[in-house]
């Protein structure tokens, strides 16, 4: 009898040993995304690159700034993978995909169509679609009603940075007296042209700041050799020397050079 009992209870333990066992190798990994990228990924994801031959030049943004456009999401086939910044990406946490804007900005994303709307935290490129603006996580495209309808016409905004997303008051009040929050801002700069007469520098200023809205378009006087003045227009607002270099090169600008204000 005591043999049977012992026998017994050696069975229950190698069986309970074999389900916990089993049930352990079936479970998922989850990925948590850190919330940080690191200094160095920053600055490399802020350098410009080129993607089935469009070329892109990341920018830096503020608080407020809007965007409409098309929404994606992206789900199980690429869960787990590296993101852009170097997390892991997790279909199951509010993150997305943008083209140019910097990691880690906080962005509200608003369905057009359903009205819904989600916030996430950029951590990756993309999406390369013509017309397509951001690519949603599975978890913040469900919130948005993407999961059903694919894509929607979107507009997004910038709420914050590094995963602190400022009040609506707040955002509107920045935008009220012009001091909304940037993500870094520097006194870099790129000389795009110089000319004896004003009038040419002012044609040049409006042309820049046109085609690069991001940056600030300035005219600054300087007096030549034999002291009469010089206006040289400059393209003003790059976080470091090194991000300056990248916008000239990437734009074909052969006659530009780097300034500092």
């Amino acid at each position: 009898m005591r043999r049977s009992s012992i026998l017994l209870l050696l069975a229950v333990f190698f069986f309970s040993t074999m389900l916990f066992t089993g049930c352990a190798g079936k479970q998922k990994h989850v990925y948590k995304a850190s919330g940080h990228t690191s200094a160095a990924r920053q600055k490399s994801t802020m350098r410009c690159y080129t993607v089935w031959g469009k070329r892109y030049n990341p920018t830096y943004v503020k608080v407020g700034q809007k965007m409409n456009g098309v929404s994606s999401w992206y789900g199980p086939n690429f869960h787990g993978k590296y993101t852009s910044n170097g997390e892991h990406y997790n279909m199951y946490a509010r993150t997305a995909a943008h083209k140019t804007w910097p990691m880690d900005t906080m962005v509200r994303v608003h369905n057009l169509q359903n009205g819904k709307s989600t916030i996430v935290r950029i951590n990756d490129r993309g999406p390369f679609v013509r017309g397509r603006i951001i690519d949603c996580s599975y978890k913040a495209g469900k919130e948005i009603g993407l999961d059903r309808m694919g894509i929607a016409k979107v507009q997004i905004e910038v709420v914050g940075f590094s995963g602190k997303v400022q009040s609506d008051a707040a955002i509107s009040r920045a935008r009220r007296t012009n001091t909304q929050a940037r993500v870094k801002l520097t006194d870099f700069g790129v000389q795009v042209g110089a000319f004896r007469r004003y009038e040419g520098a002012k044609i040049y200023r409006q042309k820049y700041a046109g085609r690069y809205p991001k940056y600030k378009s300035v005219i600054r006087k300087f007096a030549d050799v034999d002291g009469a003045p010089l206006y040289r227009v400059w393209l003003m607002g790059f976080n470091s020397e090194e991000e300056a270099r990248d916008f000239k090169n990437c734009n074909d600008m052969p006659g530009a050079f780097i300034v500092r204000n």
